[in-house]
């Protein structure tokens, strides 16, 4: 993160993590394997607790808003604001780099949520549709207007305005696939 992608050498990061070059390369052969790995558990944590229905049993909008908050949460947090301008500074250069965040992070939470969202589907909860692109739909509902804004550091989002985004996400949602 300090060193952007292109000037952090497995030789700087084995450095600071106190082990030699060699060792690294033991377990991750890349330094793209080491950022898929990285992507994997930063996300993975995060993601089970993001998904993970409380109460299995409550009304799909309740759900949502619950699943709406912890991903906004999480994607606000200053760390991972600073990952996503990482990846987009470094990309063009790189672009295995936008393709293994992609893969890790957003695409894995959207495949979450098309589980969940496809199981509503299947009982009649909500209307029929491709659940992985409904997911999509979800995620990018509850981003309009704050994400770009934050990602470009013109403004912060606070809790009230993630609470109105994620209100407003599943008002809309639930009115087309409700």
């Amino acid at each position: 993160m300090t060193e952007g992608y292109a000037d952090a050498s497995m030789s700087t990061i084995a450095a600071r993590v106190g082990g030699s070059k060699g060792t690294l390369y033991n377990y991750f052969p890349s330094k793209q394997a080491l950022f898929a790995a990285f992507m994997r558990e930063e996300c993975e944590a995060e993601a089970t607790a993001a998904y993970t229905l409380e109460n299995p049993d409550a009304p799909v909008a309740e759900a949502l808003r619950s699943i709406g908050r912890k991903m906004m949460r999480f994607i606000f947090s200053e760390k991972v604001q600073a990952l996503h301008r990482l990846v987009i500074a470094e990309s063009h250069r790189f672009p295995e780099l936008g393709r293994t965040f992609y893969e890790e992070g957003p695409r894995e939470g959207q495949i979450r949520l098309a589980a969940l969202i496809g199981a509503w589907m299947d009982a009649g909860k909500l209307r029929a549709a491709d659940p992985l692109r409904t997911a999509e739909k979800f995620a990018d509902l509850c981003k309009a207007g704050l994400y770009q804004r934050a990602l470009w550091n013109v403004s912060i989002a606070a809790e009230t305005d993630i609470d109105r985004n994620v209100d407003d996400a599943v008002a809309i949602f639930m009115a087309y696939f409700g």
